[in-house]
């Protein structure tokens, strides 16, 4: 990503991604995080529905169908939830950690207008991280994995444990979430918001 700023620069002391033992295979379908989430879940009528993968080493690809909800200017995307999309898959990269994390910073550039009705393909990776520090980036591209670039992003997320969530979000949501007897579904619950 051309501009990128400093924050979003690894460190020199940065170190590569190692994924963790425990993370998913490539290929595997990691589902939604948590049923309400604006970006995977599947209980959010104008959601984005978003559907991800892992890939090799500390990769993810996913994808998702801009809806009508999603229009910004008539028949185009929102800006903001293409830039939705780029985060909630950069997020679900920290799965392939097995961290908690939170985003710290999001750039985008946004390339190309996409139109209601395609089908965005996202690619991300992490790119080093340096000690509560992931550094990683993301491209969407429309149509399929060889379409044209429409939007770009880089992040920077932070390792943070269960406590943020707990002081930070509403309590009935988080007394929810804690009470699923669904062990990893109740970890994931926590794995990626702000």
């Amino acid at each position: 990503m051309s501009g990128t700023s400093a924050a979003l620069q690894p460190p020199a002391d940065a170190v590569p991604p190692v994924r963790h033992p425990d993370a998913p295979a490539p290929g595997e379908l990691l589902g939604a995080h948590y049923g309400q989430c604006f970006g995977c879940g599947d209980e959010q009528p104008h959601g984005l529905h978003l559907q991800a993968r892992a890939g090799d080493g500390v990769s993810i690809t996913a994808e998702f169908t801009v809806q009508p909800a999603h229009q910004g200017a008539p028949g185009l995307a929102h800006g903001g939830v293409l830039a939705t999309a780029l985060d909630e898959t950069l997020g679900s990269l920290n799965w392939l950690l097995r961290t908690i994390a939170v985003t710290g910073r999001l750039e985008t550039d946004f390339v190309r207008p996409v139109p209601v009705g395609t089908v965005l393909h996202l690619q991300a990776e992490v790119t080093a991280v340096a000690g509560r520090k992931i550094y990683c980036t993301a491209t969407g591209r429309i149509g399929g994995p060889d379409g044209p670039v429409a939007v770009r992003a880089d992040a920077l997320f932070i390792e943070v444990k269960v406590d943020h969530f707990v002081d930070h979000g509403r309590q009935e949501e988080i007394q929810a979430a804690m009470r699923d007897p669904d062990q990893v579904r109740r970890a994931r619950a926590f794995e990626v918001n702000p």
